[in-house]
């Protein structure tokens, strides 16, 4: 059994494509279901996706079994991370941390999350995901 620390387009993948993670583990940010609804209503803007069809997908994202932190050490780490980094957002430092503290692997295609977790926790994108699952 694995953890994997997961970010909101990996999350509403999960949801979209009807992913079991079985006996595996998944854990993120306490900021995911915003991120995620914030995608989401982006689609919805766009004419991408319809409203109710985008409402539905929040809230299938809302019963995903992931445990969200936001703990004194993963802030913390999070800090660390982002000004090491340079980075003016906290977002993507705080899933390095959570990711590097609580999982076994980061679950990601975005390439600047991917390129910084080099060195800090082990990255897997979405395909090789999908095959360990199936």
């Amino acid at each position: 059994m694995a953890r994997f620390a997961i970010d909101a387009p990996t999350a509403l993948r999960i949801v979209r494509e009807r992913v079991d993670v079985g006996e595996h583990q998944l854990v993120s940010t306490g900021s995911l279901r915003s991120q995620a609804m914030q995608v989401l209503y982006d689609e919805v803007r766009a004419g991408t996706l319809d409203e109710a069809e985008g409402r539905a997908q929040l809230e299938t994202v809302a019963a995903l079994k992931v445990p969200l932190l936001a703990d004194r050490v993963s802030r913390s780490v999070a800090w660390r991370i982002a000004a090491r980094l340079d980075w003016a957002e906290m977002a993507p430092a705080e899933l390095l941390a959570v990711a590097s503290l609580q999982a076994d692997v980061l679950v990601t295609d975005d390439e600047r999350l991917a390129a910084a977790a080099e060195g800090i926790v082990e990255r897997m994108p979405w395909v090789a995901f999908a095959s360990a699952l199936a």
